[in-house]
């Protein structure tokens, strides 16, 4: 594979996971029940915003590339640990699930900005290096939350 076929790879794996990122974090933005879950589903609704806006700069670089964006067609879920979870009142597990997802975004993101380097993309690098920056503050955010939970 060339290095500008892996950043192209890169770039529809990140974006099919934007979105699959948003359908989850909605979704645990809408069934978790309780007060302790207030604060969890404000910061989720927020980053709903963000990853969506993520999604469509990734969308507008394939193009720009010439690509085409995957739709729902070529969707295949990942996040199995963001599921909601069966207790609408365990905030911990969607915590834990945010922390993979944004665990799984940094390390696609370093990727794409190492094969963006190595094709001579430096766009590509610039945008993967500011939502890299995003999805970094995302998950020191969770992390934070994490350690209330479990001081509790």
């Amino acid at each position: 594979m060339t290095s500008e076929d892996e950043v192209t790879e890169l770039l529809r794996t990140a974006y099919q996971d934007e979105i699959e990122t948003v359908m989850n974090y909605m979704t645990n933005a809408i069934v978790l029940d309780g007060v302790r879950a207030e604060e969890i589903k404000e910061s989720l609704q927020a980053d709903v915003q963000e990853e969506l806006g993520h999604a469509e700069q990734l969308g507008d670089r394939l193009k720009q590339l010439d690509e085409v964006p995957p739709a729902s067609g070529e969707f295949v879920a990942h996040q199995e640990s963001l599921q909601p979870p069966e207790d609408s009142t365990d905030v911990l597990s969607v915590i834990e699930g945010v922390l993979d997802a944004e665990e799984g975004a940094i390390e696609t993101y370093r990727a794409l900005i190492s094969a963006a380097e190595d094709a001579d993309d430096p766009v590509t690098a610039d945008l993967a290096v500011t939502i890299l920056g995003d999805e970094e503050a995302h998950r020191t955010e969770f992390r934070g939350f994490r350690k209330e939970y479990r001081s509790d």
